[in-house]
C-alpha cells in the first residue's frame, strides 16, 4: 500500500469526488463511503461489463493537519489475468483462423486499461491536488514557527526571530519531496518512502 500526503487547502471529499467522477463510467464503477475525516473510495469493474476481466482497488483518504493523506490499496486483478490468458490462447488459435482474434480486441483493450488503474488513480489525485493548490510541500501555516520568547511567527529556517532577535532553534519541519510525509526534524531519509531528505 502506497501512501502520499498532500498539504494545502484540500479535503478528502475533494479527492473522493474527483475519483468518482473520473471512474464511475464505462466498464468501471466507483463509490465513496465515509464522513469528513476519513473517506474510502472503491473503484472496480462493473459486474455486467461489456469486455475485459474484473479488477478492483480501494483508496483511503484521511484528513491530516493542513491536508490529506492518501493510501492506495493493492489492486485486485485476477480476473484481468484470466481474461488476458484467454486472449493469448485465442491469439494462438488465430494463427489458423485470424478472424477469431477480432472478438477479443475489446477485451484486450479493456484489460490493458485495467492494468493501468493504479497509475490512472494517482494521476487523478495529482491533478485534483494541483488544481486546489496542494502538493507535497508543507502548507504556508506549517512553514512558520513561533518564537519561544515573544510569540511572533517567523518563516521556517530563520535562525533568529525577526521581532526580538531570539534564536529560533534547529527543529524546523520539512516535508519529503517524493511523498509529502513530514518526519521529525533532522531525519536524513523519509521513513515512509525511503527518499533522501534534502536541505
Amino acid at each position: 500500500m502506497e501512501k502520499r500526503a498532500y498539504h494545502g487547502n484540500i479535503t478528502p471529499q475533494d479527492i473522493g469526488r474527483a475519483i468518482v467522477a473520473e471512474f464511475d463510467q464505462g466498464n468501471m464503477q466507483a463509490q465513496m463511503i465515509g464522513g469528513d475525516e476519513r473517506i474510502i473510495v472503491q473503484v472496480a469493474s462493473r459486474t455486467f461489463r461489456e469486455s475485459g476481466g474484473h479488477t478492483a482497488m480501494t483508496v483511503i483518504l484521511e484528513k491530516i493537519e493542513d491536508g490529506v493523506m492518501v493510501q492506495l490499496g493493492d489492486q485486485q486483478w485476477f480476473g484481468v489475468a484470466a481474461s488476458m490468458g484467454q486472449t493469448a490462447l485465442t491469439a494462438l488459435s488465430a494463427l489458423r483462423n485470424p478472424l477469431r482474434m477480432l472478438g477479443r480486441l475489446d477485451d484486450l483493450a479493456q484489460d490493458i486499461t485495467s492494468i493501468q488503474l493504479t497509475e490512472s488513480v494517482w494521476r487523478t489525485i495529482q491533478r485534483t491536488a494541483e488544481a486546489a493548490g496542494a502538493g507535497y510541500q508543507i502548507s504556508e501555516r506549517l512553514r512558520r514557527t513561533e518564537c519561544a520568547y515573544c510569540g511572533v511567527a517567523a518563516p521556517v529556517g530563520e535562525p533568529t526571530c525577526p521581532a526580538c532577535g531570539g534564536p529560533m532553534g534547529a527543529a524546523q519541519p520539512k516535508a519529503c519531496l517524493k511523498c509529502g510525509f513530514v518526519p521529525p526534524a533532522g531525519t536524513r531519509q523519509c521513513p515512509k518512502c525511503g527518499a533522501k531528505m534534502t536541505g
